[in-house]
C-alpha cells in the first residue's frame, strides 16, 4: 500500500471516530512530532549563525575545545 492510500485510511478512521481519546491521542502524536525538532525553534539569526559555523569548520577554520581550553589555562 502506498502512503496516500494509507493516509486516506487513517483518514477515514478518524473522521468515522466518536472516541476523544483517540482523538486527542493523535493530536499528541502530531504535537511531538512538530517539537521534537528543535531547528524550528531557532530564530533566523540563531540558524544563521549555526550555518556559518558549519561552512567554518568545512573550511578548516576552527579550534578543536582541548586547544582552545589549553591556550587560556595559562
Amino acid at each position: 500500500m502506498d502512503i496516500q492510500t494509507e493516509k486516506k485510511e487513517l483518514a477515514k478512521l478518524l473522521l468515522n471516530t466518536n472516541n476523544l481519546r483517540i482523538i486527542q491521542s493523535i493530536k499528541s502524536i502530531f504535537k511531538k512530532e512538530e517539537s521534537d525538532d528543535f531547528w524550528n525553534e531557532l530564530t533566523s539569526e540563531q540558524k544563521q549563525e549555526i550555518k556559518t559555523a558549519q561552512n567554518q569548520i568545512k573550511k578548516g577554520e576552527s579550534t578543536d575545545y582541548e586547544s582552545y581550553i589549553g591556550k587560556h589555562n595559562k
